[in-house]
């Protein structure tokens, strides 16, 4: 469910509204008695409340302190903002309104835009597969009141919503209704609707390729798999070699012949949250118009272990002629991404983005917290990731990345073999993939944060959507 988040330059005597404040000085100017003023400041000294509500009988009126938090860094302050947005919507929803303006009465752009960016996030559900309505959410609009804020940013806040939710619509839905070919067909339609160029290769053209790490995953799958090009290349972009995002798509994980335990498969539909990603990231950016050359990569197919599959032991070929002794079947994204990072050689990038739910080491490192990232040859690139990272609060832990890590993933049958043995994992799958690439890189291994098993303020419940935000962001500030 998509809420609407629209500018307005006059309320409605009897709209439902919040007023944005950080001191109550600025409340006489929007029709409170010195009584209520002097009520409001009692719960916020004296209980330390941010929000006090009042009945006005035909319509309510809220208002929401944006405290400094103390010790609290801009971004920390920003983060807290899109929070207490999350617990309004709650608040909204659970008073069955359907629609809220939000007044600025004296804050920072930056905090009402979190603000509203919380709440739109927050209201997000995924309920496609339930019969009772009475379940669905009631806010449906939001209307913005500032002279802060430009219609044009909130169309842009509104389009990375889309984006982000988008995206977690993806990753939340079942194999059943989501098999590779499905996915490939959303992008089509994602490309329509954002005039990107679309092409999709399906498995004989896969084969024509030689992608050998993404037709020796499919073995095992009754579906056939797919690898989907997303271009976005305005006639005013401004970089001279594409930014490329490349993005697994495995669109359910058993582990192959190695079978996850049952609590491991569970949440096995997630294992194409990178694709999904990377899909979504280039249709906000050709929504917004953005004048930067994208292109996404997505290869996609489920890992089954079917009489066929692929199994240790077995030495693949991938598209470049490396040769790969498969040590364990459920370390299976690198193979496709493999082929993935090859096809990317052709473009000669500015900088290729790989984003993969790719290890539980990565996840166990540092939980659902943050990004792990890696790469090479990047200069400042992985900074500006950062600063991008602390900016949506979609966090990146930058790992060593060693020569010395290379010996990991020797083999003795084969050019490289597809584990690399106890001892880190996350950094042993990156080295897998840097073998492949021969420009500046980046690896987000996003296993931690992709999936939650509860409630998270704005990410929600499931699926985050993460990265839609961070990497444009990123490409955003190339402008």
């Amino acid at each position: 469910m998509q809420t609407t988040i629209k500018k307005i330059n006059k309320g409605k005597t009897k709209d439902n509204i919040l007023y944005l404040v950080s001191q109550t000085g600025k409340l006489k100017e929007y029709g409170f008695s010195q009584v209520e003023i002097s009520f409001i400041n009692d719960q916020v000294d004296g209980k330390d409340k941010k929000l006090i509500s009042f009945n006005r009988y035909s319509h309510w009126e809220y208002v929401q302190f944006i405290k400094k938090e103390k010790e609290a860094n801009d971004h920390l302050q920003i983060e807290t903002c899109r929070k207490d947005g999350d617990k309004f919507v709650s608040s909204l929803n659970s008073q069955k309104l359907k629609e809220i303006t939000i007044c600025d009465a004296g804050i920072k752009p930056a905090e009402l835009l979190a603000f509203v960016e919380g709440m739109a996030l927050g209201n997000y559900q995924f309920l496609k597969y339930i019969s009772d309505q009475k379940k669905l959410n009631s806010l449906k609009s939001i209307s913005v009141l500032s002279n802060q804020i430009s219609a044009s940013e909130l169309n842009e806040l509104s389009a990375i919503v889309d984006g982000t939710c988008k995206c977690r619509d993806l990753v939340n839905e079942p194999l059943s209704n989501l098999d590779a070919d499905a996915l490939a067909d959303i992008f089509k339609e994602m490309g329509k609707e954002g005039s990107i160029k679309v092409e999709v290769f399906y498995k004989a053209k896969i084969e024509t390729l030689k992608m050998g790490g993404l037709l020796s995953v499919n073995k095992g799958s009754p579906n056939p798999p797919t690898f989907t090009v997303m271009e976005w290349k305005p006639e005013n972009h401004i970089n001279k070699k594409p930014y490329i995002i490349v993005g697994k798509g495995i669109v359910f994980d058993t582990g192959g012949i190695n079978l996850k335990t049952s609590t491991g498969l569970q949440t096995m539909k997630c294992d194409m949250g990178g694709a999904a990603a990377a899909g979504c990231i280039i249709y906000v950016i050709a929504k917004q118009k953005l004048p930067v050359w994208v292109i996404s990569l997505m290869p996609a197919t489920e890992n089954r272990p079917d009489g066929n599959a692929m199994v240790p032991g077995d030495v693949i070929t991938i598209s470049d002629g490396t040769t790969v002794e498969v040590q364990n079947t459920d370390a299976e994204g690198r193979l496709i991404l493999a082929d993935a990072l090859v096809f990317a050689k052709k473009y000669k990038p500015e900088l290729v983005i790989d984003i993969a739910t790719l290890t539980g080491s990565a996840s166990a490192a540092i939980g659902p917290f943050g990004i792990v990232a890696m790469g090479s040859g990047y200069n400042k690139q992985m900074e500006k990731l950062k600063e991008s990272g602390d900016a949506v609060h979609e966090r990146i832990a930058e790992f060593p990345f060693w020569e010395d890590y290379k010996d990991l993933i020797k083999s003795e049958v084969a050019d490289i073999r597809n584990t690399s043995g106890p001892y880190a994992g996350a950094i042993g799958a990156g080295k897998f993939l840097e073998h492949f690439v021969d420009y500046p890189w980046i690896h987000l291994d996003i296993a931690g944060p992709v999936f939650l098993d509860h409630r998270d303020s704005y990410r929600g419940m499931h699926a985050t959507g993460v990265c839609v935000r961070l990497v444009y962001d990123f490409l955003k500030k190339k402008i």
